[in-house]
């Protein structure tokens, strides 16, 4: 019995090492994030309005300085669609691992496009109160070729 548990233990470690391992990123390669919002209900119009008044410019300008690579939105097909926890995406493909995690310079964007600070951050602060949850996911690209 000992030698047949051994056996099973030693066959079974590497799979178990292997299934855990983290998927290995290029560091020169484009990194990729999706951002979900779900949007208390009644007010996805006025979130929308929101984040295309506020946010998205903020995005578009990282992305005309090179930072991120492109930016994209979503919203489901159907109400309830599929797990039905989520309202409103966005994808962000970013330059690279470095552009995600390095400083993003957003402050001083939105000092620059909004002068009216005041105005600005009152209004970002209503796009999350009507907010039930928001989460990020960084994806790592599998190779399965």
């Amino acid at each position: 019995m000992w030698i047949r548990w051994l056996l099973v233990s030693v066959l079974l470690v590497p799979l178990t090492g292997e299934a855990q391992a983290p998927a290995r990123q290029n560091p020169a390669s484009h990194k990729t994030v999706w951002y979900f919002y779900r949007v208390k209900w009644g007010f996805q119009e006025e979130f929308q309005t929101l984040f295309t008044r506020n946010h998205l410019p903020v995005l578009r300008e990282q992305a005309r300085t090179g930072r991120i690579v492109s930016v994209k939105t979503f919203v489901p097909s159907y109400h309830g669609d599929g797990r039905a926890d989520w309202t409103f995406a966005v994808e962000i493909v970013f330059k690279d691992e470095a552009s995600l995690s390095g400083p993003s310079g957003e402050e001083e964007i939105q000092k620059r496009l909004y002068p009216d600070r005041a105005k600005f951050l009152k209004e970002e602060q209503r796009r999350f109160e009507i907010l039930d949850a928001h989460w990020d996911v960084p994806l790592n690209e599998l190779d399965l070729r």
